[in-house]
């Protein structure tokens, strides 16, 4: 599956319309994100039940300030709508392989209650 790009025209709509979604923050100017990118899309090929997206921080200087993403690569997974990682750095291969296991094993229905939970208590 390609990667989607992403702007503020369809970044919400993305967010919404999608179970699982991986962002990958990034700018051309970053030696890292440049070397993250084959191993982003090599991920987004085998992966056709997650979304993978893509934000040049340069051109959405607003979307990057609203997800307060200070360093990049920064990489930012949805479940559901709701953001269960972000991490800034680039990852090799199997640890971004692992990271996606781990985040699609996870039961959505317990981050829900632990969300409400902490709600209730804070």
């Amino acid at each position: 599956m390609a990667t989607l790009e992403l702007n503020a025209e369809n970044f919400q709509q993305t967010i919404n319309d999608n179970a699982n979604l991986i962002i990958d923050f990034w700018a051309p100017w970053c030696a890292p994100c440049r070397g993250f990118a084959p191993t982003f899309e090599a991920a987004s090929e085998k992966r056709a039940d997650i979304v993978f997206a893509k934000v040049n921080t340069e051109e959405q200087q607003e979307i990057a300030a609203a997800f307060n993403i200070r360093s990049i690569p920064t990489l930012m997974m949805f479940r559901d709508q709701i953001i269960i990682y972000s991490e800034a750095g680039a990852l090799p291969a199997a640890a971004l392989e692992q990271l996606i296991e781990q985040a699609m094993a996870l039961d959505m229905d317990t981050v829900r209650a632990e969300i409400a939970g902490q709600a209730a208590s804070g």
